[in-house]
């Protein structure tokens, strides 16, 4: 059989003979299957739980553009779960500006971490009411996903999700960074570039598309079955006294939460088994920016609701973003998901919740779930609109409760209302076709087709039982084995009434049944036996630690038939990914191993493991190119083939890049890194992501109760024919270490916060195999041979698994366990150290070797032996694999019981009888605790076969000492002398030890029993170095340099009455560092025929350049860079401005037009020139891909030898010379200004500013830790754990020494130790107290964590060295996050006592105690000491004078000259132009003109006179030194490092960063001169005039309701962004009847603005309570809008232009010439380079033109303003005469008459005299009439 079964699995998947060539012959047994019979062994024996961690999150809002509305006042909101921020608010502007900085911690689980979603919402804040504009979401996973975990300078779509056919409402730019403990995010140099492109840059992942159209997901929710009957709140205890058994008591409801939106389905009453049939729909973009769905089943509950189970679908592993046929949308299912979590049984209160929630490993199976995914893609909002009117509340369509209910079931992201309306909809949806059970749907349940499910057997044959933890007792022990809930006989369900058993005939009723039902035993027993007969378990051999089953030669047998629907063909296709992973991932291990010892033999292997993987990857995609059979397949089964497919292709694509000869070779290093990339890639494709065959769990019983469990996933145990498919433990002997159910009786800890022992309960070997009912022939073919069965026939085993296996073949074995040493233990001890012993453990024997007190480095060397070790089968078998070793590893408590240190397995080496005997090799084997790394153990592990007759046969032993058997010499390794030079330097940073301060400390140094003493430090605090600075010690080690011993370094404190007390430890567990390699030795010398000449910075242009002319560039560039525009000592301010002014005198007469470069030439040239031009060079570079003359940035010399700002000329074309120039100055000029700039060229040339290096990193970071002359070493005590910052707890010191390791020749012992002799101390300063003088310059601090509750800090600087401590809290800066120090601090110092600059940025405050920020720490005395010489940073050029001149103590010249002489190296020889340094001969200028010197002489008028000067060339030589043969490395340039701030509470948290350098002087040397000054540029004063002359076609508004008139009462309104305050309006043109207004107006803005950063400085108290004024800078943007007035009622607002003070567009000549396209006209003007403008803006309203403005700007500085002033509106001086108005223009309430004579009189004129005429006729007629009759009867009685 044995024969038969090995024939398939001797060659997996690779066909060797078409690339047997290729392959090396020690290739080929690696390729081979070891593993027949068992299983591989685990790497570790128990996996850590996952743990919350500490994670922030920090979010920077720089700006929005294209905000859709209507002088919109925006304010940004942040909100991350339950976190709410919100920026401060910006009025009347669809462009604000906000740099403002946000931090958000939080405390969680990575699983819930990742889900939580982003969102970013721009509001439109009023008084009365605040609505959204747009949102814009993303979940933290995908932001951790990104490399660096972060989005910097990108920009955000804004989308209204309420509406989403109207598109993006806006764009928001900003940087969103998650960082976990330990991630360090690169720091990218921001830049901010007005015509920055936001198409360009979207704030999306890699890969996506930047118009993502909206989409709907339907998740279609259709049963479920299995769940647990019994849900685990109190109320459900109660009502089960109540309530017969065969009740479900619980209420199920699905709940599906993606991206932020939550979805909830009708609640089903008291079934376990509940059917839905309904579709939750989400609408949200596509692809999403989110990872992962979710969907959890919970039990609706009377107190609360109780989560059942979780499962998250992966969306990348159900989708494929590939463009064409290839790419498929988001589909899943129909398909069933499995539910796993805490244990079913019902307790009162449920310890495990959090699994349920989807945290940790599931311990059981707790149901399954059927469920469809699809998604649909909307081409339109318009065809969403009426399937969404429906708009229904997020409640279930039966009544139940609302889903807002459940605090549990959101993600993090908080529903809002709004969102809840559109979120997620739930509506009924009909059965799939073919479902998977073809449901038939009957009054009151389920009936299923049995035809559809296939039987499957799940068999198991215990071999071993053993390491049975003593807590658990003596009560009977059984073993069951459960898939799903068959096999579960406790607590899988309650048995159904009788009559529904019969009709449902699946799934449970025969199991059930067996429970209750005594009839059904016989039909049940034919079903399955899942459980072992109970045995009382027995203690086992030697010292009596474990409990262990009897099973001797009789193994029990367990079964377990079930019914699945059958679609193994998917775990078939993830065991075939997964053996191609497995072989390459054990190939690229094997590689990692063999470089990391140096194997010759490295790269052939490497090639042919990756030659090999692209065969097994083809064959897998010929296998792919057929079309999948199989019944009932899905959309993603036929798409996910095709999936795997393409990715290997394109693997198999990258392999070929890394081997393709052409390409530049990588190096192991590099193609191994790639290779791991490749593992990751493969290994996301092995998982399937749609469910079948539940996991497996093997369950450990005692007294019938559950107590300790292992799961495995069903794939690796499937039987497949073809053994390609098959799963890697089927048909094996897997050794599963259980683990128990109950996470919180025994926890896996670490040391400190362990239980007293590790949480394995049991070791057990089982056999295990998993197949179709109707493949059960094979299921005991890989039994090891040698059995006979029991319980069944030979006939009837092909169908009827046996009771159990008989092994008739009994063997005795002695192990000798050959203990030998152990390095890098775990310290368990509050010393630092442990008392370890290990406990080996081999079937039921375990025994435990001697303790060794305090040391993490035991050397045990004790061989164990057990007896009488009884294996069964056959001998060949158990030669091949035997079974396993454990060891466990502890620390011995004298009070309690001992800690658990970690634990490994170990193969023994079979030696048989009839073979000879030969020794095995000892082996380091990895120890782990968890996750957390344990150290090695070294060992060798014998199992020797002991024959009938006696043990004489057995190979000798040494005499025991005591009861302890010593390892035989025959296994010891092979030792030769060696010995171990050490340098002891000093002791650092020694912190108290037991309440007391270090003062006396020695340090010991031991390796393998040898060892050495340091001589004692008399005073620690006034001298921390050691008078004796070299001693060595010989030492016996292997020859074997992979077997060498560690090195432990002990510090002691020597106290009164000769007590010593234990400082800490460091142990080194690699020599290999250490060991010495001779210098090589200089080849023969050569007369050369001429002296190589090495040109300072050969350009890597044309190879037609000569030399000659090179250099004549070379000299042409050195003239320029010499002279400085700044004078020979620092400048003081009143000589700056006559400066200034002659400076300007002078380059008048020159100029012929301005340029953006005399923008800034206003300010004097100082250092912050120099840090602006290094800013710009690093933009420079960035835009290199965009430049439309790429090729100007080729000309860069690599090596910065020549010209640091980085552009030389090319060729000899002086238009490109003279362009690349400009172009220094402007990196973010427009095109048409470089143009103009190029055809002025040769009448403005600009003095060239020199560049630093600005590291976005610490200088360690680049250079290296600078221990290249003393290594520093950290000292321990305490314990250690995996608590956050337990290492900086822990951290106790510094010892600061090297080790130099040489093996002793042949009777080298007898030769003396002279010093001389010593190899250490070569090139080492002498150990004496240096003074030195320390500059700290501070330049700035950016993204600092905020400290106050407003969302802001205070910051300002302390430094601590030593015990001089200066506070600069008067200079805090308020309110501020991004601070701009630029302060400078000098200290004298003396090392070694004073080594340790601690920088720490505080918080002040008013009241109480200031905060600290953050903290970083500078080693001083490595920087001093380091051949990089990191004191002074090299500058670009050489000056003697000026914002560039030399600060070092030494000329370049006279640097050289030491290093030569430290390095042994010939004096430089220096002859005209040329330095000769040996052999080599750099050749360069030397001569200067006299004139060059000179800093205010042009070119043109260079004099005759010459001076030498060799210091420019020294310069470029040190530039270069890196070079020098053998010697050489890089020096330190002049720069400017990031340092990243840290604060001890929260370890490993970015906390922000600061700009910095130090400089160091020796005090012996000269002074170097006065320090830098770098204090913040003070902003210039300006002030902006601008008047208004006069309105055409604004709209008109406002209608008259007498004459249906149009007009409107036009005013201007202006101010400058971030001068709100400061707004300004004109008078009110009344009554405008076209749209024309006059007004003759001037506003008058003052500002202050820094020229360099172009931006305005805000200060302003942010409210009446602010104690300091808060400092803004911001963009200088002019906003001017046009209103109509009204009298009664608000203003209406008609329209805004913006102009950029530095680009707006030429103002139009004439009203008619101005239209909207102005905007993006290129042809831009700047106000501060024009000084004047005039003309006609638009006005624009929603995208329409609403009007234009005539206006005049002028720009003048705050000087010529208080020289020549102007009055505000028409005011003195200067007043403006008042505008020609029409007569028409009034106010009707101020001049009522004139209203009437313009409104009515005018229009109604004769209408208003015929009335009156009228009115005067009317009223005669009734006067005639009424005195008439009077007048008669007068006439009549007096006539």
């Amino acid at each position: 059989e044995s024969e038969v079964e090995a024939a398939p699995d001797e060659a997996p998947v690779l066909d060797l003979e078409s690339g047997s060539d290729v392959i090396p012959p020690g290739y080929l047994p690696f390729r081979e299957v070891v593993n027949t019979k068992r299983a591989k062994p685990p790497a570790r024996i128990l996996e850590s739980e996952s743990r919350p961690q500490t994670f922030q999150i920090s979010i920077t809002i720089t700006e929005a553009r294209q905000l859709v509305g209507e002088n919109i006042d925006p304010s940004v909101v942040i909100e991350i779960g339950d976190e709410k921020k919100q920026t401060s608010v910006k009025e009347g502007t669809n462009a604000p500006f906000y740099n403002e900085y946000f931090v958000f911690d939080f405390f969680a689980h990575q699983e819930i971490f990742f889900d939580k979603v982003i969102k970013l919402s721009v509001m439109h804040s009023k008084i009365m009411k605040s609505y959204c504009i747009g949102t814009f979401k993303i979940d933290v996973g995908t932001v951790y996903n990104q490399p660096g975990h972060q989005f910097v300078n990108k920009w955000a779509a804004l989308i209204d999700p309420a509406d989403i056919s109207t598109g993006v409402k806006g764009h928001l730019k900003c940087d969103i960074c998650v960082a976990g403990k330990g991630d360090v995010s690169p720091r990218s140099q921001k830049f901010s570039d007005a015509e920055e492109q936001i198409e360009k840059n979207p704030l999306l992942p890699e890969g996506f598309p930047s118009m993502r159209p909206w989409a709907r997901y339907y998740v279609k929710v259709y049963r479920a079955e299995g769940l647990p009957r019994m849900n685990s709140s109190i109320m459900a205890s109660v009502t089960k006294a109540f309530v017969s058994d065969n009740t479900a008591l619980i209420d199920p409801y699905v709940v599906v939460s993606f991206f932020g939106q939550v979805g909830r389905t009708s609640t089903q009453k008291s079934t376990a088994d509940p059917v839905w049939n309904e579709q939750v729909v989400f609408k949200e973009m596509f692809p999403p920016l989110c990872q992962r769905l979710k969907i959890q089943v919970l039990d609706e509950g009377s107190m609360n609701d109780v989560a059942i189970g979780t499962h998250y679908i992966d969306l990348h592993r159900i989708s494929n973003d590939q463009d064409g046929d290839n790419g498929f949308l988001p589909t899943f299912g129909p398909s069933w998901i499995n539910f796993y979590g805490s244990p079913r049984n019902s307790t009162l209160v449920d310890d495990n919740q959090e699994m349920n929630e989807g945290i940790g490993e599931g311990v059981s199976y707790r149901g399954r779930l059927y469920i469809q995914l699809a998604v649909e893609i909307l081409t339109g909002g318009v065809e969403s609109k009426p399937h969404f009117s429906l708009k229904m509340p997020l409640k279930d369509v039966k009544g139940a409760k609302t889903a807002g209910k459940d605090p549990k079931t959101g993600t993090g992201g908080a529903v809002g209302g709004e969102e809840e309306k559109m979120g997620a909809m739930v509506l009924p949806v009909d059965p799939p076709q073919m479902l998977e059970t073809a449901l038939v749907y009957s009054v009151s349940f389920v009936k299923v087709n049995e035809e559809d499910k296939d039987s499957f057997l799940l068999f198991g044959a215990v071999f071993e039982a053993t390491m049975i933890d003593r807590r658990i007792g003596d009560k009977p022990i059984s073993f069951e084995l459960t898939i799903g809930n068959y096999g579960n006989l406790i607590d899988g369900v309650a048995p159904l009434a009788s009559k529904k058993k019969v009709e449902r005939g699946y799934d449970y009723s025969s199991q059930e049944a067996a429970m209750s039902s005594p009839l059904l035993e016989a039909q049940s027993s034919m079903f399955y036996k899942s459980t072992t007969r109970p045995e009382r378990p027995l203690l086992g051999d030697g010292n009596k630690t474990y409990f262990y089953l009897p099973i001797s030669a009789r193994k029990p047998c367990i079964h377990v038939r079930s019914s699945w629907e059958d679609r193994t063909y998917r775990l078939h296709h993830s065991n075939m990914l997964d053996r191609i992973t497995l072989m390459f991932e054990e190939g690229v291990a094997k590689v990692a191993q063999m470089d990391k010892v140096m194997d010759p033999g490295v790269e052939p292997m490497m090639q042919a493991v990756l030659h090999a993987f692209c065969q097994d990857a083809r064959e897998f995609i010929a296998f792919a190119e057929k079309k999948v059979k199989g019944a009932h397949l899905t959309m993603l089964d036929k798409k996910r083939l095709t999936l795997c497919k393409q990715q290997l292709e394109s693997m198999i694509e990258v392999v070929g890049t890394i081997t393709e000869p052409k390409r530049k070779a990588l190096n192991i290093k590099e193609i191994l890194k790639e290779s791991r990339k490749l593992t990751q890639r493969i290994r996301f494709l092995v998982e399937e992501p749609q469910h079948t065959l539940p996991d497996i769990f093997v369950w450990m019983l005692s007294n019938n109760k559950r107590v300790a469990y292992s799961r495995i996933p069903a794939r690796h145990l499937l039987y497949s024919e073809n053994h390609v498919e098959r799963g890697r433990d089927c048909g094996k002997i897997s050794t599963l270490f259980l683990k128990c159910t109950n996470k919180t009786v025994f926890l896996s800890k670490p040391p400190g916060k362990r239980g007293a022992t590790w949480a394995v309960l049991a070791k057990v070997d089982v056999y295990l195999w998993l197949g179709n009912s109707s493949e059960t022939l094979h299921m005991l073919k890989n039994l090891p041979a040698g059995y006979e069965l029991s319980g069944v026939s030979l006939e009837e085993s092909s169908t009827t698994p046996p009771e159990s296996v008989l092994y008739k073949d009994q063997h005795e074995f002695q192990l000798r366990a050959h203990m030998y040493q152990a390095r890098g233990l775990i310290a368990a001890d509050t010393t630092g150290l442990s008392d370890p012993f290990s406990r080996v453990s081999f079937l039921s024997n375990t025994q435990r070797t001697a303790i060794i007190n305090q040391t993490l480095t035991p050397t045990w060397n004790q061989m164990l032996i057990m007896d009488k070790l009884f294996l069964y089968g056959m001998l060949s078998d158990l030669q091949q694999e035997p079974p396993l070793i454990t060891i466990e590893v502890y620390d011995d408590d004298a009070l309690g019981k001992p800690e658990y240190l970690g634990s490994t397995v170990a193969i023994p080496v079979v030696k048989l009888a009839e073979e000879p005997y030969t020794p095995s090799l000892l082996q380091y084997s990895p120890l782990f605790c968890g996750s957390l790394s344990g150290g090695d153990i070294l060992g060798a592990f014998e199992l020797i076969e002991v024959t009938k007759t006696g043990k004489h046969f057995l190979p000798p032993i040494d005499e025991p000492d005591g009861q302890i058997y010593p390892v035989p010499s025959y296994i010891r390794p092979v030792l030769c002398k060696y010995r171990i030079e050490v340098l002891f330097w000093g002791l650092r940073e020694l912190k108290k030890v037991q309440l007391l301060y270090v003062d006396r400390p020695q340090v010991f140094i031991e390796c393998a029993g040898k060892g050495v003493n340091s001589s004692v430090i008399q005073s620690y605090r006034s001298n921390p170095n050691f008078s004796m600075l070299v001693d060595s010690f010989e030492v016996e080690l292997p020859e074997d340099e992979y077997l060498h011993p560690p090195l432990t370094i002990t510090v002691v404190d020597w106290r009164a009455f000769g007590r010593s007390t234990l400082v800490g430890t460091h142990v080194i567990n690699n020599l290999g560092l250490f060991k010495y390699t001779p210098p090589s030795l200089p080849p023969p010398r050569v007369q050369p025929q001429e002296p190589v000449i090495i040109e300072p910075a050969p350009l890597p242009g044309p190879e037609s350049i000569e030399v000659q002319s090179t250099e004549d560039i070379y000299i042409n560039i050195e003239q320029e860079e010499t002279p400085k525009s700044v004078p020979k000592t620092e400048p003081a301010p009143p000589d700056k401005k006559d400066r200034e002014s002659k400076k300007s005198k002078r380059r008048s007469t020159k100029r012929k037009k301005r340029t953006a470069a005399d923008e800034s030439a206003d300010c004097v040239i100082d250092w912050w020139s120099k840090y602006y031009a290094s800013v710009a060079k690093i933009q420079m570079s960035k835009q290199r891909e965009t430049n439309p003359f790429p090729n100007l940035y080729e000309a860069v010399p690599p090596l910065q030898s020549l010209l640091s700002e980085g552009i030389t000329n090319m060729g000899n074309d002086p238009g490109i010379t003279c362009f690349a120039k400009e172009l220094r100055f402007t990196p973010a000029a427009g095109m048409k200004d470089r143009k103009k700039q190029m055809s002025v060229r040769g009448t403005s040339e600009q003095p060239k500013i020199a560049t630093l290096k600005i590291y976005d990193k610490e200088l360690e970071a680049e250079f290296g830790p600078f221990d290249d002359w003393v290594k520093t070493f950290e000292l321990y005590r305490g314990k250690a754990n995996e608590e956050e910052g337990s290492s900086v707890d822990r951290f106790i010191g510094n010892f600061k020494g090297r080790f130099c390791l040489y093996k002793l020749p042949d009777g080298g012992e007898d030769q003396g130790l002279d010093t001389q002799e010593y190899k250490i101390n070569q090139g080492i300063p002498p150990n004496t107290p240096m003074n030195v003088l320390i500059r700290v310059y501070i330049v700035s601090a950016s993204n600092l964590h905020p400290a106050d509750p407003d969302g802001k800090a205070d910051p300002y600087i302390m430094l601590k060295l030593g015990k001089t401590v200066i506070k600069d809290r008067d200079n805090y800066i308020p309110k501020q996050l991004n601070p701009v120090f630029g302060r400078s601090f000098e200290i004298q110092a003396s090392f070694p006592k004073e080594s340790l600059l601690k920088i720490l940025i505080y918080d002040f405050d008013v009241v109480g105690g200031d905060d600290l920020i953050g903290e970083t720490d500078v080693d001083l005395e490595n920087r001093f000491y380091s051949r990089h010489r990191a004191t002074c940073g090299l500058p670009a050029e050489y000056a003697i004078e000026g914002y560039n001149a030399w600060r070092d103590c030494m000329k370049p010249t006279d640097l050289l000259i030491k290093l030569c002489k430290e390095n042994r190296l010939e004096t430089p020889h220096l002859s005209p132009g040329r330095i000769t340094i040996g052999e080599k001969v750099f050749t360069g200028k030397t001569v200067f003109a006299d004139g060059a010197m000179n800093m205010l002489r042009e070119r043109c008028h260079v004099s005759d006179q010459t001076v030498e000067s060799y210091e420019h060339l020294a310069l470029k030589i040190l530039h270069r030194w890196d070079e020098m043969p053998d010697v050489g490395c890089k020096l330190v340039p002049e720069h400017i490092e990031t340092r990243t701030l840290y604060l001890k509470d929260k370890p490993g948290m970015d906390q922000g960063q600061v700009q910095m350098w130090v400089d160091i002087f020796p005090m012996d040397m000269p002074h170097p001169g006065p320090p830098v000054d770098i204090s913040p540029r003070k902003p210039k004063g300006y002030e902006l005039r601008i008047i208004i002359w006069n309105t055409e076609d604004v709209i008109l508004e406002d209608t008259n309701f007498i004459t249906g008139q149009q007009s409107s009462d036009i005013y201007v309104k202006g101010w400058l962004k971030g001068l709100e305050d400061d707004a300004q309006e004109t008078d009110v043109h009344y009554n405008s009847l076209t749209g024309e207004g006059n007004f003759n107006w001037r506003f008058v803005f003052p500002f202050y603005y820094l020229p360099a950063e172009k931006l305005v400085v805000v200060s302003k108290r942010e409210n009446i309570f602010s104690l300091d004024k808060t400092e803004q800078k911001l963009p200088a943007v002019l906003v001017m809008q046009v209103w109509d007035f009204e009298r009664l009622s608000s203003d209406d607002f008609l329209g805004t232009v913006e102009l950029d003070l530095h680009g707006f567009p030429r103002g139009a000549k004439t009203a008619k010439d101005c239209k909207m396209e102005m905007r993006d006209n290129s042809d831009n003007i700047s106000i501060f380079q024009q000084k004047r403008a005039k003309g006609w803006w638009p006005f624009v309203k929603a995208e329409e033109l609403t009007g234009k403005v005539e206006a005049e700007f002028h720009l003048v500085t705050a000087e010529e303003a208080e020289k020549n002033p102007v009055g505000r509106a028409r005011k003195e001086p200067e007043p403006l005469e008042k505008p020609n108005r029409p007569d028409t223009t009034f106010s009707w309430f101020v001049n009522p008459f004139k209203c009437f004579f313009h409104l009515i009189w005018k229009n109604y004129k004769k209408y208003i005299i015929i009335a009156l005429v009228l009115l005067i006729l009317a009223l005669f007629l009734a006067l005639l009439f009424y005195t008439l009759p009077g007048a008669i009867s007068n006439q009549i009685v007096s006539g």
